[in-house]
C-alpha cells in the first residue's frame, strides 16, 4: 500500500464515504512521521499490521485517518487527507454542518468528522466493518506536492492527489 497508489481507491465507513483523492505518506526515516522516535502508547498502530487503521488526534481537535503500511514493527503509515463524498452526503452533511460537496471531506479533520471516524477504530483492520476500503479499478492521473503543516522533512514530495481534483484540501 504506496501513497500514490491509494488516489482513486474507495473508502467507505458503515455505507458512508467515497474516492481517496488526496494522501500523504510517513516513514520511519522521516522527521515528520510520528514514528521516527520509535513506538509509544500513541502511535503503536502505526507499527501494526498493515492494512489497519492508525487514528490520532491533532492540535486536540481534529481525528486523522492514516493507512498502516510497510511491514509490521516499521512504522510507516499514509494520511488520508481528502476523499470525494460519492455516498451519504446527507450524513455527511449533517456531521459537518456543510453543505457544499468540495468542503465536506476536503481535508483530515473534514475527513473523519464527516465519516465520523475517532480513536475507537484505531488498529482496526480496513477490511472489517465499519471500513470497506477496495482497491481502485482505473488508472487515474496522479500529482505529488509538498506535505502539509509539518516542520520537518518538508523537502519530500510526499503528497499526493487526484490530478484536477476540486475536493483536495488545498490546491497542488
Amino acid at each position: 500500500m504506496v501513497a500514490r497508489d491509494l488516489i482513486g481507491s474507495r473508502l467507505h465507513v458503515d455505507g458512508v464515504g467515497g474516492e481517496i483523492v488526496e494522501t500523504e505518506a510517513y516513514l520511519p526515516d522521516d522527521p515528520a512521521s510520528h514514528s521516527f522516535r520509535g513506538m509509544s502508547e500513541r502511535n503503536a498502530s502505526m507499527f501494526g499490521p498493515p492494512g489497519h487503521a492508525y487514528i490520532y488526534r491533532i492540535y486536540g481537535l481534529h481525528w486523522c485517518l492514516n493507512f498502516v503500511c510497510g511491514q509490521e514493527g516499521e512504522g510507516s503509515a499514509v494520511l488520508i487527507r481528502a476523499i470525494e463524498p460519492r455516498s451519504g452526503m446527507a450524513q455527511m452533511s449533517e456531521r459537518r454542518g456543510v453543505s457544499d460537496l468540495d468542503l465536506l471531506c476536503s481535508g483530515p479533520g473534514r475527513l473523519t468528522q464527516a465519516l465520523n471516524i475517532d480513536r475507537r477504530f484505531d488498529g482496526n483492520a480496513l477490511s472489517d466493518p465499519p471500513f470497506r476500503w477496495s482497491e481502485k479499478v482505473d488508472d487515474v492521473a496522479t500529482v505529488a506536492g509538498h506535505r502539509i503543516g509539518i516542520k520537518a522533512g518538508i523537502d519530500r514530495l510526499w503528497r499526493f492527489g487526484k490530478a484536477g481534483s476540486p475536493f483536495a484540501s488545498r490546491p497542488f
